[in-house]
């Protein structure tokens, strides 16, 4: 299955990359691939992740990387990662789907 991941996604990760890279710029390119590389194993098992607490609905899972929560949509012919968030942030009440 192919995955896509949403402006909000991507605007996430440039966000971590931005704030951790102002410590250490090697660790935030290093994070992110390891946050994106994720996607490999979402695209082959869609139903590994947990259901989303906040939403309890089997199309919505994440993914947990180190401290971070990759929530991502299972759609039929496609995933798309919704957020990326530190596991210590609440989620919006809405999910992004751009």
């Amino acid at each position: 299955m192919r995955v896509r991941w949403t402006e909000t996604a991507q605007a996430h990760l440039a966000s971590i990359h931005s704030y951790v890279a102002l410590d250490s710029p090697a660790y935030a390119i290093r994070l992110v691939d390891c946050l994106t590389r994720r996607s490999q194993q979402i695209a082959s098992y869609p139903h590994s992740g947990r259901r989303v607490p906040e939403y309890d609905m089997e199309m919505i899972r994440e993914v947990i990387e180190g401290s971070y929560r990759i929530i991502y949509l299972i759609g039929a012919d496609r995933i798309d990662v919704l957020a990326v968030i530190h596991g210590a942030q609440e989620l919006d009440s809405e999910l992004p789907n751009n």
